[in-house]
């Protein structure tokens, strides 16, 4: 139960990195408003003495309890103590599993942090890392064909993040910051193998992340143009001008977090490859 405060315990046990079960919970928790939960994670559980403590833990703090082990032994334990102390728990995988089990009529191997495995989509990853590292904000243009993804847009519409994101998922991606009265680089009307796409924004929404920048920095926004109203209007009329002339797809990124950015340039990407003919 929540407590008075609106805070609930939530314990998140795997026997690997933990990170399935966190985006599952957040995921399902960010749908609770009026309710907060206090992660208590704990990653690489493979022996009973570390499920000892994770026990320990739990019963002091009871709640919730999500876990993906793989390891029989430690999951009966794990389920039997939940019961013993009248607290829910649930496997995230297991339910998953069982269905691919049935379908594909073979055991599950059983294999411990498989899906972390060094194979080449990993070091596709990690070059997409480097990669995206090397040419952000503009940085060795001259290596930007090369990249699967282009990201242009005025300061502050989450070019750099955005374009971590996409390593992260194999898209070797540079970015390129549009000014206003600084020529963009000859490179970008040229490119033929990366999808460019331009990022923008509301001006209102620029003007409030440019000043919750500057206060953070702990500099005063005074008489900036950098959030100034027409200003930054004039900026995105720039980008949005310099977008269509190159006929590079836009995507409003006012109301999108970085996730749903990625993922919306993902499925441009995907569609481009898809409808390319084969070279």
């Amino acid at each position: 139960m929540p407590t008075s405060n609106n805070y609930f315990h939530l314990h998140l046990v795997s026997d690997s990195t933990g990170e399935t079960l966190i985006t599952v919970a957040r995921a399902v928790a960010a749908q609770y408003a009026n309710v907060t939960p206090v992660e208590h994670v704990y990653p690489l559980v493979r022996s009973q003495k570390q499920l000892d403590r994770v026990l320990d833990e739990i019963e002091e703090a009871p709640g919730i309890v999500l876990f993906t082990l793989l390891e029989k032994d430690l999951v009966s334990r794990l389920e039997n103590k939940c019961k013993e102390i009248n607290v829910p728990s649930l496997s995230i995988i297991g339910p998953v599993m069982q269905l691919f089990e049935a379908y594909l009529g073979a055991a599950t191997t059983g294999r411990v942090g498989a899906q972390h495995v060094l194979n080449a989509e990993y070091f596709k990853r990690i070059d997409a890392l480097n990669y995206t590292m090397m040419h952000d904000d503009g940085q060795h243009v001259e290596g930007l064909e090369e990249a699967d993804v282009v990201l242009v847009g005025v300061s502050r519409t989450s070019k750099t993040p955005t374009s971590i994101y996409l390593a992260n998922r194999g898209i070797r991606t540079a970015n390129v910051p549009l000014v206003p009265g600084i020529p963009v680089p000859d490179q970008l009307g040229t490119l033929t193998r990366p999808l460019v796409v331009s990022l923008h924004a509301t001006p209102e929404r620029l003007i409030q992340v440019r000043q919750n920048r500057l206060l953070s920095m702990g500099a005063n926004s005074g008489s900036d143009t950098y959030t100034d109203r027409q200003a930054v209007a004039d900026e995105v009329a720039f980008a949005r001008k310099l977008s269509a002339k190159h006929d590079w797809p836009l995507l409003d990124v006012t109301r999108r977090s970085i996730e749903e950015t990625a993922a919306a340039i993902m499925k441009l990407y995907s569609d481009r490859q898809r409808n390319r003919p084969s070279e």
